[in-house]
Parts: C-alpha cells; structure tokens; sequence
C-alpha cells in the first residue's frame, strides 16, 4: 500500500513540474510570437526576437519549439488570428510596496479583472497608470559570463560604447545602460565578446521596500499566483527581504 501512495506522489510531483514548464515554455512561446510580429522574423535584424530568443534557451526551451514559436508568429499562420497586446499595469502590494506586471494577453478585459482579483485577494490592489511608475527606472540590462572576457576588458569596451555601469563577479559581468543606449551598447559587445547570457530592458526600483511578516508570506503568495498567470510575462516590484536589505547596505 505504502508503495503504491509513494509511485502516485511520485507521479503527481513529476505532473506539477511538467505543468510548470509547460506554462513556462507557453509564456516564452507568446513573447517570441509576439516579437516577430513587430518586426522581421530574422533574430539578426529583430534586437527584441533576439532578447526573446536567448531567454527561451536560458529556460530549456527545446529548439524545435522555439523554432514553431517563430513560425507562429509570422503572418499567415494559423496562430495568426490571435493578436497578443501589450499591456503594462501598475499595482500595489502587501507591506506598501509597489509592482510593476507586464503582460502579453488576447483578452485585456479578461487580464485585468484576474489580476485585480488576485491582488485583491493577498493583500494588493490595482493601480491607475503612472500610480507607481515613478518608483522605478527604466534601464537597460546586458549579463556575460566570465569566461567571455576579463573585467577590464568589458569595462573598457562597456564604458567606451556608452554603458552606465560595470560590475565583475566570480561569474558574470553585468552591464547596465540607459534604454537608448542599450542597442548600441549590445551590438558592441556581442561583436566584442559573443552572445550575452541575458540582454533585456528591465523596471529598476529607485527605493526597495523591506517586507517581512505576513505581508512577506502575502506577497510571496501572491507572486505565485501571478507567475501561474498565463498572461503575465514579468513582475517587478520595490520589494526586498531582510537578508537583501542587509547585503545591501
């Protein structure tokens, strides 16, 4: 008895994580079908199906999907029919802080009231546009491996080309830009130094918010529900946790 309860958990664990990739692989899905229609479907000449592209191989996308996904997103298709907009929502969380949701959706009548919903359920709610977009910067994000070159070298080249700032680890430099620089920035780096691990334009928080608690277990909750969203693509927030909080400072 025993061992057949441990093959059905068994079963249902490996189910939940093929449903999670799943989800996760339908997401990258839509962001690469979404960025061939707003430009040529040629990575070479399409900065945003690069982007889209080089994070589907950072989550395991298989090539053949990634390759459907393109072809899906071409005019004539038979996915063709759906157009996906983009929508940006502003929102407040639990313990005051503030998020950032981009989503990709067929429905924004349909996106909007499951997200209002949501946070309305742990601890949030839905902001009018522009309510917390002062709260972030928008700014542009390059990561490249270690391997790919010294911290002298990417510092030289980033700077020289027009990047913000550089910071080296043990494991990647990363390389931030402001949003008009960050095409010419990556162009000179990728002919430099190769393909970078991530290159996006990402919601900056100019103020973290420390959130502990039950507005922490709230939030952590509710950035579940909203990462099980199969519109939403991205959520930043001003949050931070204690342990970031100290690092930090």
């Amino acid at each position: 008895m025993s061992g057949h309860s441990h093959a059905k958990n068994i079963m249902h664990q490996k189910g939940a994580s093929d449903a999670k990739k799943a989800k996760v692989f339908n997401k990258l899905a839509r962001e690469i079908m979404a960025a061939c229609r707003t430009g040529t479907p040629d990575p070479e000449h399409n900065a945003r199906l690069r982007t889209a592209i080089l994070a589907a191989r950072a989550g395991n996308m298989p090539r053949e999907r990634i390759e459907r996904a393109i072809k899906a997103g071409q005019p004539g298709s038979a996915e063709d029919k759906t157009q996906y907009d983009e929508v940006r929502y502003e929102a407040y969380g639990p313990g005051g802080c503030a998020l950032i949701i981009e989503a990709l959706t067929d429905n924004r009548n349909r996106t909007a009231a499951e997200l209002r919903a949501a946070l309305s359920k742990h601890g949030g709610s839905l902001g009018e546009t522009n309510s917390v977009g002062f709260l972030f910067r928008r700014i542009g994000l390059l990561v490249f491996p270690t391997s790919a070159g010294s911290a002298e070298a990417f510092f030289e080249a980033a700077l020289d080309n027009g990047a913000d700032d550089v910071t080296s680890s043990a494991t990647e430099h990363t390389i931030t830009t402001t949003v008009e620089a960050f095409g010419p920035v990556r162009a000179a780096l990728e002919s430099a130094f190769g393909e970078p691990q991530d290159a996006r334009l990402v919601w900056e928080p100019q103020t973290p918010v420390t959130i502990e608690g039950d507005a922490a277990d709230q939030l952590t909750r509710l950035l579940e529900v909203l990462d099980d969203n199969d519109d939403v693509q991205t959520v930043w927030g001003t949050f931070a946790t204690p342990e970031s909080s100290e690092e930090s400072a």
